[in-house]
């Protein structure tokens, strides 16, 4: 995304993450304007810092720029909703959190059993193996947690991201990241004493068997009651 060299990265991620923080929490609101010299006192940064914070800011579609006005904040339907910066900053943030939950869990609910649906129908022998290899890991991980922290929701992102991968569908593998950007924030967000895998890991086994079998209906139906009993806000 940055063009910074190695010494100014620190602060140009300080910077960018406290202003974009601000910008999708609202505490910075649409049309508020502001300028190089104002980010380069605020931070206390060079201008080429805060020209390449202002660059980036400019990719994410949070702010515009112009020589006129200088910084200009942009309202969220300019926003890039499915960078991942943008996604943490949300989730981060108390007052946007449980939108951001709400949004990605319909965003999940819309997509993921199709997913599932197309891998079981023409996903190839080695993902759908893989896939069950994953379920079964997660299953043992369910009964028998393991001593690594991680562990569970590396494998539970895995799984999921393989079942969107197989579809076939390219636009849903590379949504993978955006979509899956749920479970890392439960984990960073939740309970330490929850259960990563919400109790799921029998019906994971359950989807990861029909997309083997190539049964189509019961793998869309199986994603989606994984998403239904799994969805659950972040405190």
């Amino acid at each position: 995304m940055t063009t910074s060299t190695d010494h100014s990265l620190p602060l140009l991620n300080s910077v960018l993450d406290c202003v974009g923080s601000d910008i999708v929490s609202g505490a910075i609101v649409p049309g508020s304007t502001f300028t190089l010299q104002s980010l380069s006192e605020r931070f206390n940064v060079s201008r080429t810092v805060a020209r390449e914070a202002m660059r980036a800011l400019e990719q994410l579609g949070l702010v515009s720029s112009s020589r006129r006005v200088g910084i200009t904040v942009l309202p969220m339907q300019e926003w890039s909703v499915f960078d991942h910066a943008i996604i943490s900053w949300r989730l981060s943030n108390e007052k946007t959190r449980q939108e951001q939950v709400s949004s990605l869990n319909q965003l999940r609910l819309s997509i993921e059993p199709m997913a599932a649906r197309l891998a079981a129908t023409s996903a190839p022998v080695e993902e759908r193996r893989e896939i069950l290899a994953l379920a079964r890991k997660l299953h043992e991980l369910e009964n028998t947690p393991s001593p690594r922290t991680g562990e569970e929701l590396a494998a539970d992102l895995r799984f999921h991201t393989m079942v969107l991968h197989a579809s076939g569908n390219e636009m849903f593998a590379a949504l993978a990241p955006s979509l899956l950007s749920l479970l890392k924030g439960k984990s960073v967000f939740g309970s330490a004493k929850r259960n990563p895998l919400g109790g799921t890991a029998e019906l994971h086994l359950d989807l990861a068997r029909a997309i083997c079998d190539s049964r189509p209906d019961e793998a869309e139906a199986l994603a989606r009651a994984i998403l239904d009993t799994a969805r659950t806000s972040i405190n």
